[in-house]
């Protein structure tokens, strides 16, 4: 079935429901994780530092693949390339929980994060190729809401898991998950959505854009120490060596002068990195708090945590469906101010704060978060062709991940001042509770000029 071919309303939802999937499949790995990391910590006496890598590891491997997974999809397939993905979260997911090691278990996760990529760099590109414009907006919307279902349902199995099962549970639930994925993808799937006239596969660049952003994270994430700083700068001299590279080729892994030409795409990119740093570490940070400041086990941590995606899964269905009616930036930008208000509202954080208090910010923040994040995807996709559907799902991706990263980044930054390299304890109760204070001021700052940064991004058509 050609990808400009009439589509039955029935394929149009069987492509909508695995490409939803896919989306809930990678948040649900991050967010179980979080709540498993203190009895992990235990098993492996893994300190602060150490234990926030468990998460970051997967980002930065997700990042470094995705936009040249992306092209590879555009070039290849994108059918290809989304299977691939279930197939090494899959075995990963497998392997994880025998890990001999902490080294052999951040290794795993960094392949799981592979695999991640793969995923990341197509569900959105399959849904825009298959939508006609007046409806990817209803559609994107529903795509959001399995990353926000993953997000949402991650705390509340990922602790009861942990609670009763131990920390391996978490990753064993995702091979079935997994094989259900493989099994409707190969079944129901026909399309492949390759470029009918696909160019050479930039190598150099992808190699380039790797290292650019591995050095990056890595420096971002270890700025504290020696190898952090030599690192940082290696990404900036490895910087405009990618930019001229791929200036110069003729097909590009990533097409940089898009940035240059498409205000709109550029923005929505800027906007999706500036939120994705204020926001990704809440979960990490409150999960630490709860089980450690306030004493909760990982079940009751969990479903504390839920409140936050749980507004997310609902709203952003309809936030999706309103961009496709309303100017995106608009709907985005509000949802960037909420999650600045929901800070803010944490930035007060103490061991006295009650739960009501906790789950207020969180609604703010997963309210927020609704109506910022499809909108804005629907922005970015909107502002480029068909030809271009694999890198700009790539590149939003890359931008969320990259925030995530980050956001983590600053987080084991502020860890490494106010905590240090020691098991985290109830001993360490008050320093924590310091790290997330200048933690979520300084991600408070971020959603105020991400705000500015979404109004200044033009209309997307």
């Amino acid at each position: 079935m050609g990808e400009n071919s009439p589509q039955t309303r029935s394929w149009l939802r069987i492509i909508l429901i695995i490409s939803t999937l896919g989306s809930f499949l990678t948040p649900f790995i991050g967010s179980m994780v979080n709540l498993a990391l203190p009895q992990i910590a235990v098993e492996f006496s893994a300190d602060a530092i150490l234990i926030g890598w468990i998460p970051t590891i997967y980002l930065l491997s997700s990042a470094m693949f995705l936009i040249p997974l992306g092209k590879i999809s555009d070039i290849y397939g994108r059918k290809k390339v989304f299977i691939s993905g279930i197939v090494i979260i899959g075995v990963s997911s497998f392997l994880i929980p025998f890990s001999p090691s902490f080294l052999v278990l951040i290794a795993l996760r960094g392949i799981q994060g592979i695999g991640s990529a793969c995923i990341f760099g197509t569900s959105v590109a399959i849904v825009s190729s298959v939508f006609p414009r007046e409806e990817r907006g209803r559609a994107l919307g529903i795509n959001v809401t399995g990353v926000y279902a993953g997000l949402s349902l991650g705390p509340v199995i990922g602790g009861f898991l942990t609670h009763y099962l131990g920390w391996r549970s978490i990753f064993l639930i995702l091979v079935p998950l997994c094989i259900i994925i493989m099994y409707a993808v190969t079944h129901y799937i026909r399309e492949d959505w390759a470029d009918p006239d696909p160019h050479p596969f930039d190598l150099v660049g992808a190699l380039l854009y790797s290292g650019v952003v591995f050095f990056g994270i890595f420096g971002m994430t270890s700025i504290t120490r020696t190898e952090g700083v030599l690192s940082l700068l290696l990404s900036f001299l490895l910087l405009p060596i990618f930019l001229g590279h791929e200036s110069r080729t003729d097909f590009p892994v990533f097409d940089v002068r898009i940035f240059r030409k498409n205000r709109v795409f550029t923005f929505s990119n800027i906007a999706a990195l500036i939120n994705y740093s204020a926001t990704f570490a809440i979960a990490f940070l409150l999960s630490l708090y709860l089980q450690i400041v306030k004493g909760f086990d990982p079940k009751s941590a969990g479903l504390i945590l839920v409140s936050q995606p749980l507004m997310q899964a609902l709203f952003s269905p309809y936030a999706g469906r309103l961009s496709d009616r309303i100017e995106p930036k608009f709907i985005a930008s509000a949802g960037m101010g909420l999650n600045a208000l929901g800070l803010i509202v944490l930035a007060g954080i103490s061991a006295d704060t009650t739960i009501p208090v906790i789950i207020l910010a969180l609604l703010f923040l997963g309210f927020g978060f609704a109506l910022f994040s499809s909108p804005n995807t629907n922005a970015v996709m909107g502002s480029v062709s068909q030809t271009e559907y694999g890198v700009a799902s790539g590149t939003v991706a890359t931008m969320r991940l990259l925030g995530m990263a980050l956001s983590m980044g600053i987080t084991l930054f502020l860890f490494t001042v106010f905590i240090g390299a020691v098991e985290i304890g109830t001993k360490q109760a008050a320093e924590l509770i310091l790290a997330q204070r200048m933690a979520f001021i300084t991600y408070a700052c971020l959603c105020l000029i991400g705000v500015v940064i979404s109004l200044a991004r033009g209309t997307k058509s």
